[in-house]
């Protein structure tokens, strides 16, 4: 009776790591169905065009607006509910997709789907990798991290120079730290997976939501560097 007792609570450990990855993957998914979207709607419709980018404050509020969306719920975390984490990530899926929405007008939409689905590839890829690997990927996600601060700064210097030959080797840097991080936060969200036996259902949503949140930005940062590399403009 003991070895049959392990092996079902073995198996429903196993049950409830996976119903938390499918939680995190699922959220993730309808958030970039919500942004994509969101932005073929403001890049397709002339009045949403109108209301979008015929006001200039309106676009650098909806930067503060998403950045303030993201520090919140990543360091509000246990003062807010899991609704309350849900309703912020589908918010700032929107705001974002109002922000991509430019990237229709810019570029071809081949370049935007190949771009897309190149980006989807390489993330399958890497996650699986984070799934599977028995490396600890931790110096990858510090080493990846202190990246994305390099990549803020150069991006602010090239604003001042617009140096074309800078920006690709920004973007082909960024595809490296992105695929990086994938990994690197792919294996966090396993280990969190692990750990749900120990955690109330409310602890576990609301941990769902930040893993959906940090896969979201890890494939939205490295399809835009993927286009800034190989997208065709109008």
């Amino acid at each position: 009776m003991g070895k049959f007792a392990r092996l079902n609570d073995v198996a429903s450990t196993a049950m409830t790591q996976s119903a938390f990855i499918n939680k995190v993957f699922g959220w993730m998914s309808a958030g970039l169905a919500i942004s994509g979207l969101t932005a073929w709607q403001f890049a397709t419709n002339e009045s949403c065009r109108r209301v979008l980018y015929g006001n200039p404050a309106l676009s650098i509020l909806l930067v503060l607006l998403t950045f303030g969306i993201v520090f919140g719920l990543s360091f509000a975390m246990d003062r807010i509910s899991a609704t309350m984490a849900c309703c912020g990530f589908f918010a700032y899926s929107i705001l974002n997709g109002m922000m991509l929405s430019s990237i229709f007008l810019v570029y071809e939409i081949g370049s935007v789907a190949t771009a897309f689905g190149a980006g989807a590839v390489m993330f399958a890829i890497m996650g699986l990798y984070g799934m599977s690997t028995k490396r600890d990927l931790t110096a990858v996600g510090s080493l990846c991290t202190m990246g994305v601060i390099g990549l803020i700064v150069a991006s602010l210097i090239n604003i001042f120079f617009r140096s074309e030959g800078f920006s690709l080797i920004i973007s082909f840097f960024g595809v490296a730290i992105f695929v990086g991080l994938t990994a690197y936060d792919t294996q966090k969200i396993k280990m969190l997976a692990a750990s749900q036996k120990k955690m109330d259902g409310e602890t576990g949503n609301k941990l769902a939501v930040i893993g959906a949140l940090q896969l979201y930005l890890d494939f939205i940062n490295l399809f835009l560097y993927l286009l800034r590399i190989f997208g065709k403009r109008k």
